[in-house]
């Protein structure tokens, strides 16, 4: 809303694909806590601070005072989590599905009211008791949108909405309610941003005879009003928020953690999950090269943590609820793991191709543009339920064989074929099995590229140093990378303390390493307990 004479603007569209940059932005003044070094030292950290250190007490009941003001930091971490990683983030107007039994109800409710207004402003002589109560509320809200120095204007509309005055005139059937509607509309005029000037024309149109449409009409665009002063908000503390992001998304995590029994759960799996993991991959390689081995080095918190984040690139939404430190990604990790699918499936048809047809369409970079777009359009919202993959992908080869042909003839090559189109769709169409092998390797080095992105200190270079068969889809694969690792970084930053104190439970409380343990070097940074 203005400040002073100032008329705000509101943000008028919320672009998805930002949210890389947005967070690259507000981490920049934190680049140190992302990399490896810091990562490490927040291992190292004694970790004793309250802000530190997740609640340990055992389980206990919680009262309905508890639970609501939890969810209020819940709610609250959520909120400023999103307005930081979202530089076009912004408020809708509370628009409810015509057909849910919430705007259901709110219809009913609101008509009756309406009704009733009615029927006291046409009664001989007119009943203004609801109609005070509008013009009330109309004013309580015109004074919230004032900033603190703006007296004169609020001065002026408690002395034209004078309540105690406007009762007495009702007493005696003298109300201006036109004069007072006009009023109310001006004064919304200068208090609105310049895009609801339309709005403000309209009621300026609207007939003064007809006071409940006119009543209806203003309080709707108040309420846009409303929404837009939410907007300039949220642009006002963003910056704020960008500077002390991760100090204050972990303090109102722990508030969450001081009042959750066992809130950590779920995070202590995933990351069990991945230790498991790598402890079982030592002592396999331990016991090929000599099997009297049985134990191996103990993995370090960075090589634990970039396994773990491995695993939540690649975690099942459907089945698993995320760790309680996703939880405010969820929406953007699942995003990311959609593209992730889609970009695994245009190069495995893609990888198909060239190995079919062979050397007539290899190396030109204009038909594998040509192909890549149309498998990305006929494969787009491959993450739904409904979508039936392997449908899709009869339509894909379908499509690529035309294209197909109709390269191979202009280059004077023979076109493909009728067994070699079948064989080509029947490979393609065969990737819709898990086993596939093409399906299977495409899977692996990607997995393999994460891997990598993740335990490098300095990711931005591993990024563009994608595995040999994933040529054909680098720019996509290289910008989901960049996506994943922001996201990962700025995780690290608000969570690190949490999972050292976690890894640290985990690696020695039950089971303490032998002395003589050989150890990650990583490990060193991780002081016992």
């Amino acid at each position: 809303m203005p400040r002073n004479d100032e008329r705000p603007s509101t943000s008028s569209g919320e672009d998805q694909g930002s949210d890389a940059e947005s967070l690259s932005e507000c981490s920049a003044g934190m680049a140190a806590a992302s990399d490896l070094d810091s990562s490490r030292d927040s291992f190292n950290s004694d970790c004793s601070s309250k802000h530190c250190t997740p609640s340990s007490s055992p389980p206990r009941v919680l009262n309905l005072d508890e639970v609501m003001e939890a969810g209020r930091d819940l709610f609250n971490l959520k909120l400023s989590h999103e307005i930081v990683l979202n530089k076009d983030f912004h408020m809708e107007p509370n628009l409810k599905p015509p057909n849910s039994l919430l705007n259901a109800v709110k219809e009913v409710v609101h008509k009756a009211f309406w009704d009733i207004l009615e029927s006291e402003l046409n009664k001989d002589p007119p009943e203004y008791q609801h109609a005070i109560k509008l013009l009330e509320e109309i004013r309580e809200i015109l004074l919230s949108f004032l900033n603190p120095g703006a007296n004169r204007m609020r001065t002026q509309i408690m002395e034209v909405l004078d309540m105690d005055l406007i009762r007495q005139q009702a007493d005696n059937d003298a109300v201006d309610i036109p004069g007072l509607t006009s009023y109310i509309i001006t004064t919304m005029g200068k208090l609105c941003a310049p895009m609801r000037d339309e709005e403000i024309k309209k009621l300026r149109e609207l007939n003064v005879d007809n006071i409940v449409t006119l009543f209806r009409e203003i309080f709707r665009v108040l309420d846009l009003m409303r929404v837009d002063l939410v907007n300039n908000t949220i642009r006002d503390i963003q910056p704020v928020l960008q500077r002390i992001s991760v100090e204050y998304e972990r303090e109102k995590f722990q508030n969450v953690l001081d009042k959750t029994p066992n809130a950590l759960s779920k995070t202590t799996s995933w990351l069990q999950s991945a230790i498991e993991e790598l402890l079982s991959a030592t002592v396999a390689t331990e016991k090929s090269n000599n099997p009297k081995k049985r134990r191996g080095a103990m993995p370090g918190p960075f090589q634990i943590l970039s396994a773990a984040f491995l695993h939540i690139l690649m975690w099942d939404f459907s089945n698993s609820p995320v760790p309680e430190t996703w939880v405010t990604d969820e929406t953007r990790l699942q995003e990311i793991q959609w593209q992730l699918k889609q970009c695994e499936a245009v190069n495995e048809v893609l990888l198909i191709v060239y190995s079919t047809v062979g050397e007539p369409v290899q190396g030109l970079s204009s038909l594998s543009d040509r192909l890549k777009r149309m498998i990305s359009v006929l494969l787009d919202g491959m993450h739904r339920q409904d979508f039936n993959l392997r449908e899709a992908l009869e339509g894909v080869s379908a499509q690529l064989c035309c294209e197909l042909n109709k390269s191979l003839i202009e280059r004077k090559y023979p076109a493909l074929t009728p067994e070699l189109q079948a064989t080509l769709t029947g490979q393609i169409c065969s990737i819709s099995q898990k086993n596939n092998p093409i399906r299977t390797l495409v899977e692996d080095r990607v997995q393999q590229y994460f891997m990598g992105v993740l335990s490098d200190p300095k990711p931005q270079v591993k990024l563009e140093e994608v595995p040999v068969g994933l040529a054909a889809v680098k720019p996509e694969l290289t910008l989901i990378g960049k996506n994943f690792i922001s996201l990962v970084n700025y995780n690290r930053a608000v969570y690190g303390p949490f999972y050292a104190n976690i890894i640290r439970k985990l690696l020695f409380s039950n089971d303490p390493p032998p002395a003589n343990l050989p150890q990650d070097p990583a490990q060193d940074s991780v002081s016992r307990e």
